[in-house]
């Protein structure tokens, strides 16, 4: 007998495949229902204008920025997070989060107090990564680290999905790790890490639902650390998925302004990079995470 959220997904993976072998790749959509909540029925039957060539998605906010590249900075998740990254680079990034106004910092859970303490008064969040980069973690240990990122100050957690467990079709043992990860940061809004590259289009489908059935906020292309990366093509079907009431964060191997703007476009309202800098000036950055 089929659980709960094995029959969630199938119902949304049956729906996103009709829509989307309807229409070609790149072609603009007609108005169509949205993709409502997964808790439940379709609920909102008003029409999201979904575009997979266009700029006319939905965020969060609704908002899509202007084409200058230092209209992107509240978009960005300014991200450090290699293991060799010394304190001088947290100073720096932090800074560099000051000066050009970005949403936040993203870092790992031993630079939570530092990054609190260096960014107050700015407006600018501290997020973590939890289970990184690898999701393999149990879902308490994701839960213990979680809990401690909170206690020390982050505003945000970025955790990695279990992708032998989604691979696996193992869905109710999905939707429990990140639901723990959400019970956990009592109320702060958690991104879940897809790692896309490493998934089918089902898989992509299912990992969405279940984040959104899980509570999370967001879900995230990529850590960054697995090859691979954000594409437009994923973007737009991870936005058809959750609809207009979740976030969508295109991370990985975005570097320049050009291909932030791909990544709204296409449905992303966060943009994760480590290449923040040359994005919001027009330059062209290494994007090493």
């Amino acid at each position: 007998m089929a659980s709960d959220a094995d029959t969630l997904v199938e119902r949304v993976a049956a729906r996103v495949r009709q829509e989307l072998e309807n229409r070609e790749l790149g072609q603009r959509m007609a108005e169509v229902p949205p993709l409502a909540s997964v808790r439940g029925t379709w609920q909102d039957e008003s029409p999201l204008r979904l575009s997979l060539g266009g700029a006319d998605r939905i965020g969060t906010d609704g908002a899509v920025p202007a084409d200058a590249p230092a209209s992107y900075a509240r978009l960005i998740d300014h991200t450090l997070l290699r293991p060799d990254a010394l304190r001088k680079d947290l100073v720096k990034l932090c800074e560099e989060a000051r000066k050009h106004s970005f949403a936040s910092v993203c870092i790992n859970t031993t630079w939570v107090p530092l990054c609190v303490q260096l960014l107050a008064g700015s407006g600018v969040m501290t997020i973590c990564v939890v289970g990184f980069p690898l999701g393999a973690a149990t879902s308490r240990a994701k839960a213990a680290e979680t809990r401690e990122a909170i206690q020390n100050g982050a505003q945000e957690i970025d955790m990695v999905v279990n992708i032998g467990f989604l691979k696996g079709g193992e869905h109710p043992r999905v939707l429990a790790d990140i639901r723990a990860v959400v019970e956990a940061a009592e109320g702060r809004p958690v991104k879940v890490i897809l790692e896309t590259h490493m998934l089918t289009r089902d898989e992509k489908i299912a990992a969405c639902a279940l984040s959104k059935a899980a509570g999370a906020a967001f879900v995230k292309t990529s850590t960054g650390f697995s090859g691979g990366g954000a594409t437009a093509e994923d973007i737009a079907l991870m936005r058809q998925v959750v609809g207009p009431e979740m976030g969508v964060k295109a991370s990985g191997g975005v570097r320049t302004s050009a291909d932030a703007q791909k990544m709204v476009a296409a449905g992303a309202n966060r943009l994760g990079a480590s290449a923040s800098v040359a994005i919001v000036t027009g330059g062209v950055g290494k994007g090493a995470y």
